[in-house]
């Protein structure tokens, strides 16, 4: 064993070697877990291990980020290296292995030929988790956030807006820390500074979600968490809930751009909106779209209307912005001023219409020295197509004098290369 780390090997039923920490007892992968999900603080809280402090945990994520575990012939319960050492190499491989595997709340249960009975809360989660987890991966996360600190820490952000002067942003029983990150992100982005979670799945803070979010901080730090539905909208007046399937309710069906003005004339009245947003993987409930003042469906592909979380928050982000006086094409900062749609100028102008004149005549001089025009008749019908061309293009000044420069080179050389006088 090595001494790289103060580990111990404790062996299971089924003869596995687990590097565990000596405090608790607990696997190691357990420790790197519980860092990863949260932030390292908190884990270390929550966990509540003695002598288990921010000093004492670096050997242990060193441990598992360097793969020490593999000198040891030790695995984690739940780690891609026990996977890979006890020769699973596939999802039915997988489920034969274990007694049974029980699907959500039992009525479905996927028989095999071991010992163990396994559980898992649905089908697609099992296809996803049955390999295992890289935990050594998390580990080198962990390590690099308890040596540098947060990536995107320093980034404080403020609001957009006065609180009650944007929509609420709720989220339904979010499952995914990375959705609720790239919600926030999107929320930033567009303005919507209220964001609120309805009984988030792995609970709430999450570190996952704001290494998602990107630098938007301000939006996770202020967001909240609630319950139930019935706490997080508990202030609201008018709430509008976004679904892709038709409802048998009696309720309006609004367009984004409509809801949207339906909320700005709301606020400006001063009552306090929100946009209520389904689960990752089966939107609302029909009782719970009940609640809502209104429905909100996005023109979409009739045979694919399904949208990620974040992808539905930035489609209702951007009308919201782009009715607001305050919105900005790209960014702004020391360094960069507004822009508007269209071609923005800065110092240069548009040409007169003398200096075009110039340019159109300057080039009829020369291509008829140069006996471009043949037959001769053919010029007022040549130029009038350079002109009309010139007129469309619309250059600036500098655009004109340039291509003067050019005629000129090309007319009669520059430099050694200058061309002798006829």
């Amino acid at each position: 064993m090595t001494d790289a780390a103060p580990i111990t090997l404790t062996p299971d039923a089924a003869g596995h070697m687990t590097p565990t920490d000596p405090r608790s007892g607990r696997p190691v992968a357990n420790i790197v877990h519980a860092c990863h999900e949260r932030t390292i603080d908190v884990a270390l809280a929550e966990l509540a291990i003695p002598g288990l402090d921010r000093g004492t945990l670096e050997p242990l994520l060193t441990y598992c980020a360097q793969l020490q575990c593999e000198a040891d012939a030790a695995t984690c319960p739940g780690c891609k290296q026990r996977t890979q050492a006890d020769g699973i190499d596939s999802l039915d491989t997988f489920i034969a292995r274990h007694k049974e595997i029980v699907v959500g709340d039992g009525s479905v249960r996927l028989l095999g030929k071991g010992t163990q009975t396994a559980h898992t809360p649905g089908l697609e989660a099992l296809a996803k988790t049955w390999s295992g987890e890289n935990y050594w991966f998390w580990a080198r996360r962990c390590l690099r956030k308890l040596r540098h600190g947060l990536r995107r820490a320093h980034i404080q952000g403020e609001a957009f807006q006065d609180a009650g002067q944007s929509p609420a942003v709720l989220l339904m029983e979010p499952q995914l820390p990375d959705n609720i990150g790239m919600v926030a992100r999107a929320c930033a982005n567009f303005g919507l500074d209220d964001l609120r979670l309805i009984a988030p799945r792995d609970g709430w803070p999450n570190e996952k979600a704001r290494i998602a979010a990107s630098g938007a901080n301000y939006i996770i730090d202020e967001a909240s968490a609630h319950p139930t539905l019935g706490e997080a909208m508990a202030d609201l007046t008018w709430v509008c809930a976004t679904t892709a399937r038709q409802r048998d309710l009696r309720k309006p069906v609004l367009t984004p751009e409509q809801a949207i003005g339906e909320m700005r004339r709301r606020i400006g009245q001063g009552e306090r909106c929100g946009i209520l947003f389904g689960r990752e993987r089966n939107g609302l409930e029909t009782h719970e779209v009940a609640r809502a003042d209104a429905l909100v469906m996005i023109p979409v592909n009739s045979a694919f209307a399904s949208l990620n979380l974040a992808q539905a928050v930035l489609i209702m982000g951007y009308e919201w912005m782009r009715s607001s006086p305050a919105a900005t094409l790209g960014r702004v900062t020391t360094f960069e001023r507004p822009v508007h749609a269209g071609v923005n100028m800065n110092q240069d102008r548009r040409a007169t219409k003398a200096e075009l004149a110039g340019l159109t005549g300057h080039m009829a001089q020369e291509l008829e020295r140069l006996g471009f025009f043949n037959p001769a008749e053919k010029t007022p019908g040549v130029m009038l197509t350079v002109e009309t061309m010139l007129a469309r293009a619309e250059p600036t000044e500098q655009e004109v004098r340039t291509f003067r420069g050019i005629v000129a080179t090309l007319a009669k050389g520059k430099g050694r290369a200058r061309k002798p006088s006829t």
